[in-house]
């Protein structure tokens, strides 16, 4: 009976609310019990509770925590009070947690631009919580970085509603920037010396050693740790199977174009440069990776394959086996023993193709195929008929694609999609903090990732409203069309259903607008019931006929990826990827996996940029046994 109730619970949960297997649906934080006042006041109040933060952690027991946390309040932390991400709710959580060890010996107000400075501003979507936020510098018994402090006056004295903590650099260890760079000569009499090209070479081909890092994949998610790495000088390796660095983007459908805007897009150390287009193409982002990665000196081999991989429990490496393509008909078989893998091959695994259904191997038509195989609709495509299964942003795209190019399209919707306009993401969801006008990239991700997830999705809660609101014709003209359309779990929109599923999401770029006019078909809510030569039936017996069918039905979780590349060994000893965990934090990736020398990397650019230093400060605190892989 148990079993069962459980069961027909699972099934009644909407599409819209469900996570991924073994994550949790994070809560929304209750923020009409936080009773505020406007402060009239600013710099001194703050720096008193500054002040008295800092005595509260050089005392033992941290009972005076208790007096400058709200009951319900967050303290998040990336890596500056210990080796991994956690937010702990309510002073209590923070005491037990500061009690096992604090790394923490001071925070102190960071006055050095007007964003980072204190100012009262409001902290959830309707501006009804008012309070002083203020950038603070931290440091720690073994770094320094950046924090934020969200404070509510209440009964006259300052709280905090949030408080986030991280680490930025390791003392001793800092990045090789400005003051830090590199000479790039060394000047007098040495005979045999070498020039730049002749060291870069050698340090490329690994002539002398081993990388300490082994990086599979070029694209953002393997580009980006890289370059982190790099300038923490740890020596990295890139392996590619494809030919070309930027092929992970140049290779996909012809009309593909980033839906996030270029403000949000920059990538550590270079942004892109001022007359840059607000939505990239696909092939000028991948002529873009290559010049980052000649620009920052990365190490990347392409059309090079991963054959048999080890890890030497006695060593503390791995034993890896790699084929590499140098010329046609030149194959090198290298062998290399770095201390750490980064699998960056997306943050997605393996392809989700339905290849169980009935007929698939009798289709006679023209293609069939995953979103990831499609390279563009046939520009003379008049008069063919075309189905795309799945109803996200690779199932409007080339829903679309196929319509600019003259086939009969329809698109099968099988649950519910959340679907927000470009322009509302723009002008709502990212407005003030990632826009043309907005502060320093790198200061509007610590701004970003200072919020704890529950409140996160309560302010989302607010800022979807406002986007559907800004949307309600286009969403209306959905709904007739008879394309059903959600707001995400809780109501909270594209970012957190990103956050919690990985997907389920369209941002609207033209597809929409072709859906309720009618030159895209929907047929919805029905289960694919088998191929047919010509075309596809479904569960209620009706048929459509197809030329072409592509299934936009996304990827399985980058374990399964780990597994095909690494071996069940491996796979049976790392967690399950993405998705959140009980604390509020997303799962596994860009940290510990649960198998040492073993990391996930990937996410769009802008979680690439923010979550890079987060690595690469991991992995080289590990490198210089500043830290062991069990610490906490």
């Amino acid at each position: 009976m148990a079993a069962a109730a459980t069961q027909t619970m699972a099934e009644a949960v909407p599409s819209y609310q469900r996570v991924e297997p073994g994550s949790v649906n994070i809560p929304v934080a209750d923020l009409s019990k936080i009773k505020t006042t406007k402060p009239e006041n600013v710099e001194e109040p703050t720096a008193e509770w500054v002040n008295s933060f800092n005595k509260a952690i050089r005392t033992p027991g941290f009972e005076a925590l208790s007096d400058l946390f709200l009951p319900d309040a967050y303290w998040r932390d990336h890596l500056c009070l210990a080796w991994g991400c956690n937010t702990f709710k309510g002073p209590a959580a923070m005491k037990d947690f500061l009690e096992k060890g604090c790394r923490l010996k001071s925070v102190e107000i960071d006055n050095s631009s007007d964003f980072r400075k204190p100012v009262v501003t409001a902290f959830d979507g309707q501006g009804k919580i008012q309070g002083i936020q203020t950038f603070l510098t931290t440091d720690s018994d073994v770094g320094r970085g950046l924090g934020v402090a969200r404070l509510v006056l209440q009964d006259g004295k300052l709280k905090a509603f949030t408080l986030f903590t991280s680490m930025r650099e390791i003392k001793g260890h800092e990045e090789t920037t400005y003051g830090r760079r590199p000479d790039g000569v060394a000047h007098g009499g040495q005979l045999g010396r070498k020039n730049w090209q002749e060291r870069r070479v050698a340090d490329e081909e690994f002539e002398e050693g081993d990388p300490t890092v082994l990086i599979l994949g070029a694209g953002q998610g393997g580009l980006t740790p890289a370059a982190r790495l790099k300038m923490l000088g740890v020596s990295t390796l890139i392996v590619d199977r494809n030919e070309r660095i930027g092929d992970n983007w140049r290779n996909r459908y012809h009309q593909l174009v980033l839906h996030d805007p270029v403000w949000y897009d920059h990538m550590p150390y270079v942004n892109f440069p001022p007359h840059w287009p607000i939505f990239t193409p696909k092939d000028k982002l991948a002529g873009f990776f290559e010049t980052y990665a000649q620009l920052l000196e990365l190490n990347v081999w392409m059309s090079t394959t991963i054959k048999s991989s080890k890890w030497d429990t006695i060593r503390r490496r791995w034993d890896v086996v790699l084929e590499r393509r140098k010329e046609p008909g030149i194959v090198e078989t290298r062998v290399l023993h770095p201390k750490h893998i980064i699998q960056a091959t997306g943050h997605s695994g393996e392809k989700d193709f339905p290849s169980h259904i009935p007929g698939i191997s009798t289709f006679k038509g023209d293609r069939l195929c995953h979103s990831s195989e499609f390279s563009g609709a046939k520009v003379e495509g008049k008069g063919k008929k075309a189905i795309v299964v799945g109803c996200c942003n690779s199932g409007h795209d080339i829903a679309q694609d196929f319509f600019e190019n003259g086939y009969d399209v329809t698109m099968i919707q099988r649950s519910s999609t959340c679907v927000v306009s470009s322009q509302a993401i723009l002008e709502i969801g990212l407005a003030g903090l990632y826009d043309e006008q907005g502060p320093p990239v790198e200061d509007a991700d610590v701004a970003f990732w200072s919020i704890p997830s529950p409140v996160l999705k309560a302010i989302h809660q607010d800022v979807t409203a406002a986007q559907n609101k800004h949307d309600a014709k286009l969403l209306a003209g959905l709904e007739k069309a008879g394309f059903k359309t959600d707001r995400g779990p809780d109501g909270a929109g594209l970012f957190m259903k990103y956050f919690q599923r990985g997907g389920g999401y369209y941002i609207d770029v033209g597809a929409s607008q072709l859906i309720i006019d009618g030159d895209i078909k929907i047929k919805q809510g029905q289960e694919l019931a088998a191929i047919l030569p010509n075309g596809m039936r479904f569960a209620d017996g009706t048929e459509l006929p197809a030329d072409e069918i592509v299934f936009a039905t996304g990827y399985k979780n980058m374990r399964t990826q780990a597994r095909s590349i690494f071996g069940d060994e491996l796979a049976d000893q790392v967690k399950d990827v993405w998705g959140f965990e009980e604390n509020g934090e997303l799962r596994t990736i860009w940290q510990k996996t649960g198998h040492a020398g073993f990391w996930f990397f990937g996410g769009n650019l802008a979680l690439c940029r923010y979550w890079s230093r987060m690595i690469a400060l991991q992995i080289k605190a590990l490198d210089e046994g500043i830290c062991e892989y069990s610490d906490r």
